[in-house]
């Protein structure tokens, strides 16, 4: 274990913007992890404050996304009347998809 204490936690890159009829859409890059997972859900938190309908995530960019990211976007999912993931890439659709969970995060292509 001595060889993972000099690691950094995973790299996100998390930005925020809106679509032109308002819907929130928040992109997520890199890697997303237990590590940096807290700075997405504190994202949502603030955009969900607004009570906005629906969000958008877009996820192309997002190589690797564990069980901490699945957790903040269910508890999106939960503040939110709908939750979309836009283009997410090849490994995190396969997350999603093996966790059962695209009834209520929906896949946009």
């Amino acid at each position: 274990m001595g060889e993972l204490d000099g690691e950094r936690g995973a790299e996100a890159l998390i930005s925020t913007q809106s679509d032109p009829a308002g819907v929130p859409i928040i992109t997520v890059s890199g890697d997303l992890d237990l590590s940096n997972a807290g700075a997405l859900e504190a994202t949502v938190s603030s955009i969900a404050a607004d009570q906005p309908a629906q969000l958008v995530f877009d996820l192309s960019a997002l190589r690797f996304m564990d069980s901490a990211g699945i957790a903040v976007l269910l508890g999106a999912a939960a503040k939110v009347d709908a939750v979309h993931l836009r283009n997410p890439s090849p490994a995190v659709r396969r997350v999603v998809e093996l966790t059962g969970l695209t009834d209520v995060l929906t896949i946009e292509p």
